[in-house]
């Protein structure tokens, strides 16, 4: 059985730099590093959201449909 072995964060922090500057270059990883993460939208919007395009009638006959007629 192998023993996991982390590295210090500061290791981490130093190799992940290095590989993004040797894959990227340093301006599209600076680019990267700063990215501001996209906005999640509120769950009760998403949800009505969902809801103006959903289908009772569609969903349940998916559901609970024939499934004799798939085969």
């Amino acid at each position: 059985m192998t023993v996991a072995r982390y590295l210090p964060e500061e290791e981490l922090v130093r190799r992940g730099v290095e590989a993004l500057v040797q894959a990227l270059g340093p301006v599209e990883t600076t680019r990267f590093l700063t990215l501001t993460p996209q906005r999640r939208i509120d769950v009760v919007q998403r949800h009505r959201q969902w809801q103006d395009t959903f289908v009772k009638e569609q969903f349940f006959d998916e559901v609970f449909g024939d499934k004799t007629s798939d085969l």
